[in-house]
């Protein structure tokens, strides 16, 4: 593991540079992708925006009605999702021809291992070549990170962004590490950030003071993770498997809902419609996720993974209603969204 060199490229701003490239007179304005603000009134989220929106403190996942609120003059465009995933396959397909070990992380990011080519000055000539191919053919920018395990090369591209290129090598890893936030170490959410800050842990050079004893009393399992990855250790391997995809459908209601039929007759809908495309697609499904949010933005997913695959849709509906169901049982909230995933194989 101590020889690997590890590359993550991540496009940058991906859908709404799409939309930059399809219509040039995009470019030079605040630029957001996701649900129809509806002048304010609208009721889903962003999916990403340009970095000119995010100066406005538009960002991914933040409600359309405050996007719309801070940049009523941006320009706010549906998901045109078939356009990013035809892109995305032929950016995949140009990251394969890089290094036959690669793993797909969606559709804008991507590890490859490219410890062949044994240095961290030939890593830096790939990746130049590899954003120059992208550029040339996609008109496209990425950012790119590289180092000794997914972890360093994630956290150089976060830092890289946008249009950027770093390499972190084993002797700067520590250097690196311990200035940045807590909340920049993959993995640490925000509940587990504010814990950490609670006990006055502010940065992953603070973490690295603390024993692993320590942190495993104090977070459990979790804190062995975080006590290794703010060493900058991971030695999780690039995995490929094209096997394995999804199908996913959600639905945002106009007003919050507890109106159990409501809920259903929409879910019963969505559940159609992922098993119409599953079948249409020739997959079976192996893993249902059923996905709630909450009028509050709080958000929630259940999982069922079946004994063996199936298409019987009845028995997928079932099975999604059933994780349905708790959520209503479990908590007396309005619903504002509901959503279906199937995994499949």
């Amino acid at each position: 593991m101590k020889d690997r060199i590890i590359l993550l490229i991540d496009m940058d701003y991906f859908f709404a540079q799409i939309e930059e490239r399809e219509n040039p007179r995009f470019k030079g304005n605040p630029v957001v992708v996701g649900s129809d603000p509806k002048e304010g009134k609208g009721r889903g989220v962003v999916s990403t925006a340009n970095y000119m929106a995010r100066e406005y403190g538009i960002h991914s996942a933040l409600p359309i009605s405050i996007a719309w609120r801070k940049c009523p003059t941006a320009i706010f465009l549906p998901v045109n999702m078939e356009l990013y995933e035809k892109t995305s396959i032929r950016i995949m397909n140009i990251i394969k021809k890089y290094s036959p070990v690669w793993e797909i992380v969606s559709l804008d990011e991507a590890y490859i291992d490219i410890s062949f080519v044994k240095s961290f000055r030939k890593a830096k000539v790939l990746a130049e070549k590899l954003k120059g191919e992208i550029l040339k053919k996609e008109k496209l920018t990425s950012t790119i990170g590289i180092g000794t395990n997914k972890v360093i090369a994630k956290m150089a591209a976060s830092k890289a962004k946008p249009n950027g290129l770093l390499i972190i090598v084993p002797t700067e890893v520590r250097k690196f590490l311990n200035p940045l936030n807590v909340e920049k170490l993959p993995g640490i959410g925000p509940k587990t950030a504010q814990k950490l800050l609670i006990k006055g842990i502010k940065t992953i050079g603070d973490i690295r003071k603390l024993r692993k004893g320590e942190l495993k009393d104090a977070f459990g399992k979790v804190g062995e993770y975080i006590y290794e990855r703010a060493r900058g250790i991971d030695d999780s391997p690039v995995f490929n498997d094209e096997t394995i995809k999804s199908i996913g459908k959600e639905y945002t209601f106009e007003e919050d809902t507890r109106d159990s039929s409501l809920i259903f007759r929409i879910f019963s809908e969505l559940c159609s419609n992922a098993c119409q495309e599953m079948k249409k697609e020739g997959y079976l499904a192996k893993t249902i996720t059923v996905v709630c949010r909450y009028a509050d933005f709080e958000t929630h997913t259940k999982a069922k993974s079946l004994k063996e695959a199936s298409s019987n849709a009845e028995l997928l509906e079932k099975v999604a209603k059933k994780l349905l169901l708790k959520f209503l049982i479990e908590k007396p909230k309005l619903i504002r969204l509901v959503g279906v995933r199937i995994s499949v194989i």
